[in-house]
């Protein structure tokens, strides 16, 4: 576990947020492991999606290692304050989940993407993740457009009905839009591709071992 969670189980008022800033992160040009641009504009084909699923340093290497992905950065959402630091996010005070950017081509499909969030965390643990307690660690889908929220749907009662048949808990993951109401933050450039910059790093992830039925909608 790391040193800065406060162990806060509960959503920040917003009025209690820090107030944070009006400029960027700065981030490097280049993803460390893919060598692609790690912020947009990407190319033509090339779609977007957001998950919290945990501390993002074990979540971004789940998505960079999977074929068809073309670039992934950490940052946080979900949250109030504008451009939070590490520290701020895990305070539990801005009210930012630790998310990961996949940025994907058509080689894969956001169905996929969804697999992987599904399969590579528990969930049905709300306000924490393992050993990683604090809201910050919630489980979490940013989607863009209708095709997104209707897949993300389908697939969080699809995997509901497989949980529940291996006699696990309720899905607590929340679903909310990616909208300038709810923007990405780019972490700082120390924790972009944390594990592939420090391999002896800390993953405190671990999924339920229940497959997802990748495309099944109910």
């Amino acid at each position: 576990m790391r040193l800065f969670g406060r162990d806060s189980t509960s959503m920040v008022e917003p009025a209690a947020a820090p107030p944070g800033r009006v400029e960027a992160t700065g981030v490097p040009e280049l993803h460390a492991v893919l060598g692609t641009p790690l912020q947009g504009p990407f190319p033509d084909g090339v779609q977007t999606a957001i998950f919290g699923m945990g501390c993002f340093w074990g979540a971004e290497r789940i998505f960079w290692q999977a074929p068809g992905v073309h670039a992934t950065a950490v940052g946080y959402a979900g949250g109030t304050t504008p451009s939070p630091t590490y520290e701020e996010a895990c305070s539990g005070r801005t009210g930012h989940a630790e998310v990961v950017l996949v940025a994907f081509g058509s080689a894969t499909s956001y169905a996929e993407m969804l697999r992987l969030f599904w399969e590579g965390h528990d969930p049905t643990q709300g306000m924490r993740q393992g050993n990683d307690v604090g809201s910050q660690y919630r489980s979490l889908i940013m989607w863009s457009g209708s095709s997104q929220r209707a897949a993300a749907e389908s697939s969080l009662r699809a995997y509901q009905q497989m949980l529940s048949a291996a006699g696990h808990g309720k899905i607590t993951t929340e679903l909310l839009e990616a909208s300038p109401e709810h923007p990405f933050y780019y972490a700082e450039d120390c924790h972009q591709q944390y594990l592939a910059k420090n391999p002896a790093g800390y993953c405190g992830l671990g999924g339920t071992g229940v497959a997802c039925p990748v495309g099944v909608a109910l």
